[in-house]
């Protein structure tokens, strides 16, 4: 009888033992499967802090774009502005400048040509000997074709012109600004010698004009004229 407890107490402390074991691993799962729920739940809060930030770092992002859009065009604005700006002090600069050499203001180093004009040779069978000289309007007409084809500045025998310069003619001699030039005389000119000496040479212009008057015409090009500016009292 003793020996049937005994079994039966072994039985019973192993059927015991066998069910808290089961009771204890099912209490482990149960955490175990509570614990990545708990886990998963803050990384999605935190996964969702993360996306919003992002979305409203997108959206500052798009407004700095549009910000430095805008900065641009008004950037691109203010360049051609200041560009039409420039454009027009350079060319009032350079009117400027084209003024003080046509006033004599300035001196001038450039291209241009030179006119040599000598009296004719006197012929005995003419009375007049004047129709062999070289006259103010002679002049008047080299320098006034010069003028016309872009000369920047003219002289006459190494006086320069300026806007209310005068040229007289007195017996053989020809008076400018008050200064007396024999013959013969020396045109200077700078500019463009290329259009300046077409011009003169033209058919029928002022060189074959000159010529059926009996005055001896020499046209030549020069690569360097210094011209000094005018001296004022």
């Amino acid at each position: 009888m003793k020996n049937k407890r005994k079994g039966s107490h072994v039985i019973f402390s192993f059927v015991f033992l066998v069910l808290g074991f089961i009771v204890a691993f099912a209490f482990q799962m149960a955490n175990a499967e509570d614990g990545p729920k708990s886990l998963s739940d803050s990384q999605f809060d935190r996964d969702l802090a993360l996306r919003n930030e992002l979305i409203e770092q997108e959206e500052r992002n798009n407004e700095l774009y549009k910000e430095l859009e805008q900065v641009q065009k008004d950037l691109s604005n203010y360049e051609k502005e200041l560009s039409t700006k420039a454009d027009a002090y350079y060319n009032l600069a350079e009117d400027a400048n084209n003024y003080r050499m046509y006033l004599g203001k300035v001196g001038v180093v450039g291209q241009g040509v030179q006119v040599t004009l000598e009296d004719g040779n006197y012929d005995p069978n003419d009375d007049n000997v004047n129709n062999y000289l070289v006259h103010e309007h002679h002049i008047f007409e080299v320098v006034n074709e010069l003028y016309v084809s872009g000369a920047a500045a003219v002289s006459i025998n190494g006086q320069r012109l300026s806007h209310d310069s005068y040229i007289l003619c007195n017996g053989p001699v020809i008076e400018i600004d008050g200064n007396q030039y024999p013959a013969p005389f020396v045109i200077t000119a700078i500019g463009d010698s290329e259009v300046m000496e077409g011009a003169l040479n033209i058919k029928g212009g002022v060189k074959d004009t000159l010529v059926n008057e009996n005055i001896k015409f020499t046209l030549e090009k020069k690569e360097t004229i210094t011209m000094e500016a005018l001296r004022t009292n």
